[in-house]
């Protein structure tokens, strides 16, 4: 079933594609007219919309709701799950919708690389204040 879908989805993205580079082919080849393409605004709309639709057919209404949920708090987690999510469809790994839970799963992953990444190393110097340094500065001033 999820084949089927995905074959839906590669169908839609190549008529996309084709309306994208010109529906009607009867202009030839050719060096006129340069406003005529879309505009990377009309490519970004479009790319969003496929994207949505991928996920669509990928999620259940309760993960795409808790997706939904999760790129009002942090955008760039819901997107790269979202990344995830989509290169697991096309690899074909996804057999199934994914539910509420498997969605959990993938973002405990998700979190765990970037907290891989994200380490903060803290160096402290020797040879700084002390506390006698401290008590010899208040000495001196009486």
């Amino acid at each position: 079933m999820a084949d089927a879908d995905l074959e839906e989805i590669r169908r839609a993205r190549m008529a996309q594609l084709r309306q994208q580079q010109g529906g009607s082919k009867s202009g030839g080849g050719g060096g006129g007219g340069g406003g005529e393409g879309p505009s990377d605004e009309q490519k970004q709309q479009a790319a969003s919309e496929a994207r949505a639709s991928m996920l669509s057919q990928i999620l259940e209404p309760a993960a795409a709701d808790r997706l939904g949920r999760i790129r009002l708090v942090k955008a760039s987690r819901a997107e790269d799950v979202e990344n995830r999510l989509i290169m697991l469809a096309r690899s074909g790994q996804l057999r199934q919708k994914v539910n509420e839970e498997q969605l959990k799963d993938i973002l405990g992953a998700v979190s765990d690389q970037q907290k891989e990444q994200e380490t903060v190393k803290v160096q402290r110097r020797k040879g700084g204040w002390d506390d006698d340094d401290l008590d010899d500065l208040l000495n001196e001033d009486i």
